[in-house]
């Protein structure tokens, strides 16, 4: 891991949000950093969404405390204390669909050569995100409620045309993204139109995200990444980025090619085999997903029956 690694969070101990820095998993409250030069105090939101005007101070507020605490000044929140919450909501979810040469066998998807193909986006409610032990909701109208284990990149500035060799100087940092997805609600019958994800992935707590941001420069090879996602401590998927079909910097570029990115706007950019909708297994209520990417974090969610 990056020597000089954080990340950025959001907690509360039951007095409203409050922002932090995050070493091997502990957090540091952002008002015992100190006040001045300190952007995290206005909040998490704040520092992600203005995060090329903020980054400079952010991290050198991180080096301060990495050496605040190598020489045992720092103390962080006792374990247990504090509730995460989401690290910030993003303004837009862009996914990308069977990004995976594997998981698109295992959906039977026919794809053709990616020299004569593109990235196939769409979009999922940012209304859907929830944070970190918080739960999925089962909607009753679902028999296939599936997992899928994704890296969230985060835009960082405002930009339009980027090219793939520029795109990961646009990134702010990267999360975990659990695209929580109605397999049997994202077709449709009743409409000559047969796929409707925005329905099947859009409904509340279909987003689960954190635990924390890591920006960008902590991470040297994104696409190296390890992904892994466990049901009740069964592991289901284990991959890692570099099974992409379409790389970060190529999604990045197809999306600004058509629209403004935005400082917030997240990616979900595409989950490997292992999804339940291809081995027929599909989440009950009771059922615990951990949704883990290295040098990031890890994301656990209960599944629980919508109430009646």
């Amino acid at each position: 891991m990056h020597n000089n690694w954080y990340a950025i969070a959001s907690y509360e101990q039951g007095a409203g949000p409050r922002a932090a820095l995050v070493l091997d998993e502990q957090l540091y409250d952002a008002a015992a950093l100190g006040a001045e030069a300190n952007p995290l105090l206005l909040g998490s939101q704040h520092v992600i969404t203005q995060w090329e005007q903020q980054r400079a101070a952010v991290d050198a507020l991180a080096r301060r405390l990495h050496a605040e605490r190598a020489a045992g000044r720092a103390r962080p929140l006792t374990p247990g204390s504090y509730k995460l919450l989401v690290p910030y909501q993003p303004g837009r979810i862009f996914g990308a669909a069977s990004n995976y040469y594997e998981h698109a066998a295992e959906m039977g998807t026919q794809l053709i050569a990616r020299s004569e193909s593109a990235p196939y986006c769409f979009m999922k409610a940012e209304s859907s995100v929830i944070a970190t032990e918080e739960d999925v909701v089962k909607p009753a109208t679902t028999h296939k409620l599936d997992w899928e284990v994704e890296l969230g990149v985060i835009i960082g500035r405002s930009c339009r045309h980027v090219s793939v060799e520029q795109a990961h100087e646009v990134i702010a940092g990267y999360t975990v993204f659990n695209d929580i997805s109605a397999r049997d609600l994202n077709r449709r019958s009743d409409y000559p139109f047969t796929h409707d994800w925005f329905r099947g992935k859009s409904f509340d707590t279909f987003g689960p995200m954190g635990p924390w941001v890591v920006p960008a420069q902590c991470i040297a090879e994104p696409q190296k990444l390890r992904m892994r996602l466990a049901v009740n401590d069964e592991l289901m998927q284990n991959d890692t980025a570099e099974g992409m079909i379409f790389n970060i910097a190529e999604q990045i570029a197809y999306l600004s090619s058509m629209l403004t990115l935005r400082p917030g706007d997240l990616i979900a950019t595409g989950t490997p085999t292992g999804v339940g909708m291809g081995q027929g297994r599909f989440l009950q209520p009771g059922d615990v997903m951990t949704a883990s990417i290295e040098q990031i974090g890890t994301l656990r969610n209960r599944v629980v029956a919508a109430a009646l």
